[in-house]
């Protein structure tokens, strides 16, 4: 599988990701080794993972695979901090919470070291300089490798990435951030992508088959082993099963008919080629479905396909991303 360097860092990870957001729920420890391995065998390298999927079970199970099943040399383990289960404060970027949660991961994923470690969400209750300064704490104890943001805004990831570039060499530049961005979820191209591209933060597409939609799964209704059929997950699936959604699958479904391939590698090789975009994370129920993404290495979608895919899904961006003396 190719790699690229993760924004402008000297990391390289594999251009496709594997995530690990069901593990130790849905996804039990014979199914994510066998992920594990089809993903590794393939010559991904890019596993991500966070302290809160299936409540710390994720990172145990990644962390038990790790040495026995694949060397730990060969993956690039990103984990997350930041997300906590308490409804009056869904984040915590506090340098005491971020470290302690760093030091379960490392404990859970049985390893010295996490090759990205990123903050979860942005925290409006924490000083950014605070946060910040804890992901250069946590480099310089070598704790992590590289630092990376997940679920910022734009205002937040240029203010956050800009505050890191301030001092070279004293601050940790960063990576990365992790966002959901698919045909069905372009909201990232408005100000994220545009603040990315701009201070070398490469992106990583979470969600990047639309939440399962964009495979086509769903045009003749809920299929009973899909996520949208899951109690824990059918919330996360419903939002993508409108009309406008419903056209977007359509064009994709005709792409694919025309050149041959299925749904899901169009969506994939869209998102997966677009500006910016260093690996989508792709999550699996089984290596099956795994191996049948990581297939789509070998597809570059036409640049008339592209078009079309482009323009069915073009999000509503007016003033001020347009001039406005055009409006």
């Amino acid at each position: 599988m190719e790699q690229r360097h993760l924004g402008r860092t000297g990391l390289r990870v594999s251009r496709i990701g594997l995530g690990t957001l069901t593990w130790g729920r849905d996804t039990g420890e014979e199914a994510a080794a066998e992920q594990l391995k089809t993903f590794w065998e393939a010559g991904g390298t890019l596993v991500d993972t966070a302290d809160v999927y299936g409540g710390g079970e994720a990172e145990y199970l990644l962390g038990h695979l790790v040495g026995g099943l694949v060397p730990r040399r060969d993956l690039v383990i990103a984990t997350k901090a930041g997300s906590v289960p308490d409804p009056h404060r869904r984040f915590n970027g506090s340098r005491g919470h971020l470290l302690a949660a760093l030091d379960d991961s490392l404990d859970r994923l049985g390893t010295d070291y996490v090759d990205l470690w990123q903050v979860h969400a942005f925290d409006p209750r924490t000083p950014l300089e605070e946060t910040l300064q804890t992901l250069d704490l946590a480099v310089s104890s070598g704790r992590a490798r590289y630092a990376g943001v997940s679920n910022f805004s734009g205002w937040q990831l240029a203010k956050a990435a800009t505050w890191q570039l301030a001092v070279p060499g004293v601050r940790t530049r960063l990576a990365s951030t992790q966002m959901e961005y698919s045909l069905l979820q372009r909201g990232v191209e408005r100000e994220v992508l545009p603040a990315a591209l701009d201070l070398g933060v490469g992106l990583l597409p979470s969600s990047p088959l639309g939440r399962g939609v964009l495979t086509g799964k769903y045009r003749d209704g809920t299929p009973a082993d899909s996520r949208g059929a899951s109690e824990s997950l059918a919330a996360f699936v419903d939002p993508y099963l409108d009309e406008p959604a419903r056209r977007i699958v359509d064009a994709v479904v005709t792409a694919a008919q025309g050149l041959g391939v299925t749904p899901l590698h169009v969506a994939l090789a869209w998102v997966r080629d677009r500006p910016g975009v260093v690996a989508p994370i792709v999550g699996a129920r089984t290596s099956a479905q795994l191996g049948a993404a990581l297939s789509v290495e070998a597809l570059s979608l036409p640049e008339e396909i592209c078009r079309a895919l482009d323009d069915v899904s073009v999000p509503v961006h007016r003033y001020p991303d347009q001039d406005w003396s055009t409006l």
